[in-house]
This record gives C-alpha cells, sequence and structure tokens, in this order.
C-alpha cells in the first residue's frame, strides 16, 4: 500500500533559524531525519523576498539536489490589514497571491498556503479570500501549483469557514485549490505552558489552541478528497517516543484507512531553546515511521490470513 511521505518545514526551528542555524544547516537537519520534503516560510526563509538573488537560487537548488530533498509547501501571507485604515482589495489580494505563486514556481515548490487575514476569532478569512483566489486559479494550474489554506485550530474540519472551501472547489471545479489540514486541530490535552488550563477565556476564540479544539480523527474521512498536503503540528515527544498532546496512534490508522499518501510535514511549535527542535523533530518522525510500520504489518497479516 501507499505509504506517507515524510517532510519537514522550517517553521520547526524558529529561533534556531538564523541565530545558531543557517539555511544550509537546516538543509542537513531535515535531510537527517530521512525525510524528503522541505516547506519554507517565504518571507522568513527567502532572502530579498519576493526577488531572491541569483547567487542564492543556485546554492538553493545546489542543495535541493545535494540532500535529494523536494520543495513541497510554500507558506505566505495575504496581509488584508496591513493598512489599519482599509481593508485590502480582492485586486490588491489577487496580486500578492500571484506573486507568491511565481516565487514559489521559480523555487520548485508544489503548493502554497495562503494565510488570509481573519475578520474573527475562529479564525475566519477576510471575504476578499474567494475572488482573490478565483483571479488566480489558472496561473496555478500554468504553474503546477495548488492553493491550499490551512484548517488550523481553532477552527474544526466540520465548521462554516471549511465548507466555504469546499463549496469553493465544487463550484470551481477546480484541482488548484485544496485544504492543508494542521493535526493541532487533533489536539486533545492541554500545552503546560503559557498558562494552559481549563478557563473560560482560553476555551474562547484563538485561546483554545492551549487546551486543543479535540476534532475526532473520524472527520477526517468528510474532507479527505480535498487534502494532498498535511503540516504535522506537535508540541512535544519525549524520550520514549510519547506524544503528550497529539493522539497520533490515531491520527496515523485513520489517514492509513482513507488511502492518505501525500506529505506529513513535520512543524513544531514547542520549547524554543537552542538545539530543541532539531531532537523534537527527529523524534516525530521516528514515532510516526513506528506506527505506519505497525499499521502496515497487521494489515498485511489481515490480508494474507
Amino acid at each position: 500500500m501507499p505509504g506517507f511521505q515524510y517532510g519537514v518545514s522550517l517553521y520547526s526551528y524558529t529561533d534556531d533559524f538564523g541565530t545558531v542555524m543557517t539555511l544550509d544547516d537546516a538543509f542537513d537537519h531535515v535531510a537527517d531525519t530521512g525525510a524528503t520534503g522541505i516547506e519554507i516560510l517565504g518571507e522568513t526563509s527567502v532572502p530579498l523576498y519576493p526577488e531572491p538573488p541569483s547567487v542564492w537560487l543556485d546554492h538553493w537548488f545546489a542543495q535541493l539536489e545535494r540532500h535529494r530533498l523536494e520543495p513541497t509547501n510554500f507558506a505566505c501571507w495575504v496581509d488584508t490589514r496591513i493598512q489599519i485604515d482599509r481593508t485590502m482589495s480582492v485586486a490588491e489580494g489577487a496580486a500578492q497571491i500571484a506573486q507568491d505563486l511565481r516565487l514559489a514556481h521559480r523555487l520548485g515548490f508544489r503548493f502554497i498556503r495562503p494565510k488570509f487575514g481573519v475578520i474573527d476569532g475562529e479564525l475566519t478569512p477576510d471575504p476578499i479570500w474567494e475572488g482573490a483566489v478565483e483571479r488566480n486559479l489558472d496561473l496555478a494550474h500554468q504553474l503546477g501549483l495548488i492553493i491550499l489554506p490551512e484548517i488550523h485550530s481553532p477552527t474544526p474540519i466540520r465548521h462554516p469557514v471549511t465548507d466555504a472551501y469546499v463549496r469553493f472547489i465544487q463550484r470551481t471545479g477546480t484541482t488548484n485549490f485544496g485544504l492543508m489540514i494542521d493535526t493541532g486541530i487533533f489536539q486533545d490535552r492541554p500545552l503546560d505552558v503559557w498558562g494552559g488550563g481549563e478557563t473560560d477565556e482560553i476555551k474562547k476564540g484563538a485561546l483554545s489552541f492551549l487546551n486543543g479544539i479535540k476534532v475526532p480523527v473520524e472527520h477526517l474521512a468528510d474532507v479527505i478528497d480535498y487534502v494532498p498536503f498535511i503540516q504535522a503540528k506537535f508540541h512535544h515527544i519525549d524520550e520514549n517516543l510519547h506524544d503528550h498532546h497529539i493522539p497520533w496512534d490515531r491520527i496515523v490508522p485513520m489517514l492509513k484507512q482513507l488511502g492518505y499518501s501525500g506529505y506529513l510535514s513535520s512543524e513544531y511549535e514547542g520549547a524554543r531553546d537552542p538545539w530543541v527542535a532539531i531532537e523534537q523533530v527527529r523524534r516525530q518522525h521516528a514515532l510516526i515511521r513506528a506506527l505506519e510500520e505497525q499499521y502496515d504489518a497487521a494489515h498485511a497479516e489481515t490480508i494474507h490470513a
């Protein structure tokens, strides 16, 4: 049966990157996990964004070849309230997406994740998202890219935001727009940092990520047909490969049952002490690979029984 593809988002190395870690170091650490994919944040990772120097581009492709990595997702932003006195227009939003599509294509990426400005605590995107994306569907098709907004806590799968994205796909018939699942939505135990706890304030709105919104993994079945890429969000995995917040023992079997064979791209969002992220990402890859191997072995035994 097809297996998962494994990648790493350079967001995992936040605080390390640019201080104790260079881009070359990041390539080394990503490849060292056995991953095949690398995910970046455009404005953070690309010098002189959106027009990187030619010497940097040459080095980028040399490093990809050296480490046998492929670019996966290019994270970008549509800052609809970049000016406090007005909201970005549809035309301006479309121009921003087009700029990032072209840069992502130059760098060899397959997906872009535009983070739209939001209008409420449930992360409802600014209404310009639909027109801005629709104006770019032809360009995305020409460049071979898929535009993926992120389903991220506190927005669950069964929610008007997700429903609107699915309706857009069905209305346009596009194959160049889909959903990116952030596995933080499956967090089912509270974080013990940033004052986490079952308080009324934390239960509301964007702060709910501290406790997790506990989306049932079975809800993946509702949208898996529209999900070509998953960000494997996590916060802490101990030396025994036990994740303290994300139920991988339920996520992995569900994804396998649903036939998902795309990327699981590590997105570590835990303690930011120097070098901690490197070990945490390695642990996550070891954990998920072990669970996938266990599932595949059990499945093979069932087939041959």
